[in-house]
């Protein structure tokens, strides 16, 4: 089989088409187009190694759960649970994304040009050498990076359909107790959920932020200078045992 492959997923149930797919890499795909996706879910599911993927279309729900290498290209908008549980890889989405995006991710990155859903980047932890990482252009629903135990969630507000909403809702970083989230320019107080704190970035802050943005931009053909070009906070847990007192006093 052709190392570049085409599939058309137009009326194709998300079973065979998840079938259509693994035959392909197991044939010796490496780089497949797929055409015409619309709601089929987990797709690139569990699949390891160099693979590319090109999605056109609207994926169904937990696109890339545990994956571990490919790298996906959505020309369009996500539905809910991208990168459920993703060791590895990186995902790029030139649209909007739903809930729960990088659901316990340890590893990988996901770019998302625009908005994002409720509950993004929840309990996602640092796994030995793996940073996963979760850049959102636009703006965050409720409860962002709740329970999150590691990783780097940036928030840049910048490519929103929203433009009269804050920048995050409710409840930021609720049980939060490792990794850091980044905000250009800042959030309301109101927003952070309890036992964070919000501090200026220091050098090593700004050296991530920035090559994490020239990467970013890069994938989403953005200027890297004009996402830079405001300041930056980092939200971080005073503790990593936010909620110790309420079960073994310390």
């Amino acid at each position: 089989m052709a190392k570049k492959l085409t599939l058309d997923a137009g009326g194709i149930y998300y079973r065979q088409l998840n079938e259509q797919v693994r035959e392909a890499v197991a044939a010796g795909a490496t780089d497949i187009v797929l055409k015409n996706v619309n709601g089929q879910r987990y797709l690139a599911g569990a699949l390891e190694g160099d693979l590319n993927f090109e999605i056109e279309g609207v994926p169904g729900q937990d696109m890339c759960s545990f994956m571990r290498g490919p790298k996906v290209r959505v020309k369009a908008n996500a539905q809910d649970g991208v990168g459920n549980t993703m060791d590895d890889g990186l995902v790029v989405i030139e649209g909007l994304a739903g809930d729960v995006v990088g659901y316990a991710m340890r590893g990988g990155r996901i770019f998302i040009k625009g908005d994002v859903g409720y509950r993004v980047g929840i309990h996602m932890k640092a796994y030995m050498e793996k940073l996963p990482t979760i850049v959102i252009g636009g703006k965050a629903g409720d409860f962002l990076g709740e329970y999150m135990a590691g990783g780097i969630i940036l928030l840049l507000g910048m490519f929103s359909d929203k433009p009269s909403e804050p920048i995050a809702g409710r409840s930021l970083g609720t049980g939060m107790h490792g990794g850091v989230i980044y905000v250009r320019g800042g959030v309301p107080k109101e927003q952070i959920g309890p036992g964070l704190t919000t501090q200026p970035l220091d050098e090593a802050d700004r050296l991530v932020v920035q090559d994490i943005v020239k990467d970013y931009a890069l994938e989403l053909g953005l200027d890297a200078k004009a996402i830079l070009a405001s300041d930056f906070v980092k939200i971080k847990p005073f503790s990593h045992r936010p909620y110790g007192n309420l079960y073994v006093p310390a």
